[in-house]
């Protein structure tokens, strides 16, 4: 007989395979990053202190929408992140956030614009992550972060905290890393062309691009 197997423990297992990819594209190194899932009204996330490459999928936090801790290690210090986006994107199922190299890397450049960090220099960017805006530097752990999240969230699924790393909500957790993958290679992108002039999409195209394929 096949043995029948909980949503929890599924979303257990995909977490898992999920950060290991993560880890070995090389978007999460040492102890960074953190990802999460919602199954019903637990939230599960990634412990503190933990490898994104080397995660067991029994010892991850679940936690209820208070921020309490109902099983598992100690949860992410980050946690308050992912429960600021659930609260305010009710159909976000899971939430990526990595301290990814170019997109840090971009969030300390000077000249980039707060209002959207990254140019639209694809269609899938453009589809995938959309407008980037960049969160303000706040200490890590400054329970204010959260509410700078909770407030672009209401408009936005992505974001880039300063000096820190991106931040994205999606309708699974294929889709989160998905956003969060694209939004790492168009960083790249950006700082290969930077100070250099650059054919980017322009309204029209972008315009094309949400009839064609609308959210």
């Amino acid at each position: 007989m096949t043995a029948i197997i909980s949503a929890e423990t599924r979303t257990r297992d995909q977490i898992v395979r999920f950060a290991e990819l993560l880890y070995m594209r090389g978007y999460a190194h040492g102890t960074t990053g953190n990802i999460s899932a919602r199954v019903g009204d637990v939230m599960l996330v990634t412990p503190t202190n933990s490898c994104m490459g080397l995660l067991d999928a029994e010892r991850i936090s679940a936690v209820a929408a208070d921020g309490s801790l109902l099983s598992g290690d100690k949860p992410s210090k980050e946690t308050f992140l992912h429960l600021a986006m659930y609260e305010e994107r009710a159909n976000a199922a899971a939430v990526v956030h990595l301290h990814s190299t170019h997109s840090v890397a971009v969030s300390i450049l000077a000249d980039t614009d707060p209002d959207n960090a990254l140019p639209p220099l694809t269609a899938y960017h453009h589809m995938k992550v959309g407008r980037l805006p960049l969160i303000p530097y706040v200490r890590p752990g400054d329970m204010g972060l959260a509410d700078k999240v909770r407030a672009h969230a209401r408009s936005t699924h992505a974001m880039l905290l300063a000096n820190h790393g991106p931040v994205v909500a999606g309708k699974s957790l294929m889709d989160a890393v998905a956003i969060a993958e694209e939004l790492e290679e168009t960083a790249k992108l950006t700082l290969l062309t930077h100070g250099r002039a650059v054919k980017g999409l322009c309204t029209a195209h972008l315009a094309e691009l949400d009839e064609a394929f609308p959210s």
